[in-house]
C-alpha cells in the first residue's frame, strides 16, 4: 500500500512541478509511452493497470476527475535503465 500511494503522489508532484494545466476539453487523451527496464517479457495490460495509481495521482493534481481520462497506450521494445513512462496530455 506504500508503494502504491508514494507512486501516486510522486506523480501528483511532478504534473505541479511541470505546470501542466488540464485541457479544457471534456475528455483528455491520456497518451502513456511504456519503456521497459529490461527485456522481460509483459503484458500490456498488465502495465496499463500497473499505472492506475499514477493515472490517480494526476487526476489529483489537475484537480479533475480521472474519468476524463481516455488512455491510450504505447509499449515499447527500447530498454531505458530503471524503466521509464512519458504522459502527455491531448484534448480529444
Amino acid at each position: 500500500m506504500r508503494t502504491k500511494k508514494a507512486y501516486r503522489t510522486t506523480c501528483w508532484a511532478e504534473v505541479l512541478a511541470a505546470k501542466l494545466r488540464a485541457p479544457d476539453s471534456e475528455k483528455i487523451a491520456l497518451k502513456v509511452e511504456f519503456f521497459p527496464p529490461d527485456r522481460r517479457s509483459r503484458d500490456d495490460d498488465n502495465l496499463v493497470s500497473s499505472f492506475k495509481h499514477g493515472r490517480d495521482g494526476i487526476a489529483l493534481a489537475l484537480r479533475i476527475d480521472d474519468k476524463r481520462f481516455r488512455t491510450v497506450p504505447t509499449f515499447h521494445d527500447e530498454v531505458v535503465p530503471g524503466g521509464e513512462i512519458i504522459v502527455t496530455l491531448e484534448p480529444l
